[in-house]
């Protein structure tokens, strides 16, 4: 070594590491793994986790994937503010069901093109505002948005945001009453305002977004916290459309039937 050149610390993953996380004697049994944090850069024997469903890989120092490949059982992946630049291991991955890359390098969309074999993936994250401004090169891309949603039909979520299924209409709708509420001035601007008689009617059936049952599986159990964050977000969302109608109707000067929307 040259005189002035420092040594880069590789911290690997071990079997030793994987047993003392997770009490298993035997790395197949291991179904579930948390390791955020640690500062690995060599993802070791991670490939021997055969039976792995769950996998956090989140805030390390993680460029290469490989030994991911090998786990044709893992269902959500986080691998969240790491230094990936390929996702292409992920291509084996065949039951992958959510993937959290927001934080890393991945700079075009054909580098996406690997994830297009995925069937049943659902939820996609390559940016994260709320999480510290994570996000990767990609993100820039003119119409990134509408281009990921092309690439992937079958997504129903893309960095947070339901684009089909249950609230994705509510994403929608909210996005078109702000566009439309910017067209109207504020301040002494002459628009009339006036008082909504009665109280708003709620947004949605209460209890819409509370939390199912907890399941059997530990599995589920995770993933129910890992996504409680998202549905955080939709309960706000709701009291933003709630406000954001209210707003609307006050500069329209509208008297609505509390009894009914009309849109």
């Amino acid at each position: 070594m040259e005189k002035g050149e420092e040594a880069v610390e590789t911290v690997r993953i071990t079997s030793q590491l994987l047993k003392a996380k997770t009490g298993e004697f035997d790395l197949e049994s291991i179904l579930l793994l948390k390791l955020p944090g640690l500062g690995l850069s060599d993802l070791g024997c991670l490939g021997e986790c055969s039976s792995l469903e769950w996998l956090d890989l989140s805030g390390n120092a993680i460029a290469h994937l490989g030994p991911l490949s090998a786990l044709k059982a893992l269902a959500v992946l986080n691998i969240s503010s790491n230094r990936v630049a390929s996702l292409e291991p992920l291509a084996g991955c065949e039951n992958l069901q959510s993937l959290n890359a927001a934080g890393n390098l991945v700079s075009s969309l054909q580098q996406l093109q690997c994830l297009l074999g995925l069937r049943g993936l659902e939820n996609l994250r390559l940016s994260s505002p709320r999480a510290g401004g994570l996000s990767n090169p990609v993100c820039a891309t003119p119409g990134y948005r509408h281009a990921m949603a092309e690439m992937f039909p079958g997504l129903k979520v893309i960095d947070g945001e339901r684009v089909s299924g249950r609230g994705s209409e509510l994403y929608q709708l909210c996005k078109d009453l702000d566009s439309s509420l910017k067209r109207f001035p504020s301040g002494g601007s002459g628009v009339g305002i006036a008082e909504l008689g009665g109280s708003a009617k709620p947004w949605v059936a209460e209890g819409y977004w509370d939390l199912r049952p907890t399941r059997r599986s530990s599995i589920v159990e995770e993933a129910y916290k890992q996504f409680s964050e998202v549905l955080q977000e939709c309960r706000e969302l709701s009291k933003r459309a709630e406000d954001t109608i209210a707003q609307a109707e006050r500069a329209l000067n509208l008297r609505p039937d509390p009894s009914s929307y009309v849109f």
